[in-house]
């Protein structure tokens, strides 16, 4: 038979459900069901409220009710009251609970590891991983404002530089880009956004400031697995809306011809084309958008 689309994701769904043990009684060997290890999971990777924890593993509030119940009996977790809303409850490794963590999380990393050893092209595979990952994560991938110099931040930008050295035909260096320094992209003068899907970095773009009523949108790169997913148009929308606060009336940007579909995300969200406003030997076209 020719294998048909529902065919295909009915056995990549198969595949990962064994892989991962989702049907195990005793997930990892350590003597309970995945869902019980996943509570335990989160909250020790530092979700502590309750509400929170439930919303971000999809689970109903009667068997989040069971799986807490389960680990407060072993000894691994305490709830409370929340110290600053009465209405909400929060969770806590306990000792034990924390030696429970670190144990999952070392059996997970092995697990993790002899899988793609065993992989003859581990790159390609983690590179499909992360294609499914973004697209059935779509709607939980989260903005946050970061300092353009920490560390994820430089992976984003790194990430950017590369792909336009691949993507131009006479390459791309930094040093002779219109680079913004990092202070331009900080309030009061600017802002960074990082998009993250479960903690990992996914996009980013950043808002370059002077102090006066025009700025440029700078950076703006979304991870190969994210692309199609609508992810350059959150991360535009918000960034306009970072920049009114600021007192920012006129934004400029530019990108290049080697970049279509940047050319066609501008001019499909209103941006205006208009003159070259500076000497940076890489861009070709250029626009504005009035706030």
């Amino acid at each position: 038979m020719t294998p048909d689309p529902v065919s295909r994701f009915r056995r990549f769904s198969r595949a990962v459900t064994s892989e991962v043990g989702a049907l195990d009684q005793s997930f990892l060997g350590r003597g309970r069901p995945l869902g019980t290890a996943r509570v335990l999971n989160a909250i020790g990777q530092g979700r502590t409220e309750v509400a929170a924890i439930r919303d971000y593993l999809g689970l109903d509030s009667g068997l989040m009710s069971r799986l807490l119940r389960g680990l407060e009996a072993e000894g691994l977790v305490t709830t409370g009251p929340h110290p600053e809303d009465a209405r909400a409850r929060v969770a806590a490794l306990t000792p034990d609970g924390e030696a429970e963590f670190a144990a999952y999380e070392a059996l997970s990393d092995q697990r993790a590891a002899d899988t793609l050893a065993r992989h003859p092209r581990p790159e390609a595979l983690l590179a499909a991983m992360d294609l499914v990952a973004s697209a059935l994560g779509r709607d939980r991938i989260t903005l946050e404002e970061r300092d353009p110099r920490d560390e994820t931040s430089r992976y984003c930008l790194q990430e950017y530089y590369a792909e336009l050295a691949r993507r131009f035909d006479t390459g791309f260096d930094p040093q002779l880009s219109r680079d913004p320094e990092a202070t331009d992209m900080i309030a009061p003068r600017g802002a960074f956004l990082v998009a993250f899907s479960d903690g990992l970095p996914l996009g980013c773009v950043g808002l370059k400031g002077s102090g006066g009523p025009v700025a440029e949108i700078k950076r703006l790169w979304i991870a190969p697995s994210a692309r199609g997913l609508g992810l350059s148009k959150r991360l535009m929308a918000e960034i306009e809306a970072r920049a009114k606060p600021l007192g920012i009336t006129t934004l400029r940007l530019d990108t290049n011809s080697a970049l279509p579909e940047a050319v066609a995300l501008y001019r499909g969200l209103g941006w205006t084309e208009i003159d070259r406003f500076n000497d940076d030997p890489y861009p070709d076209h250029f626009f504005e958008k009035h706030l």
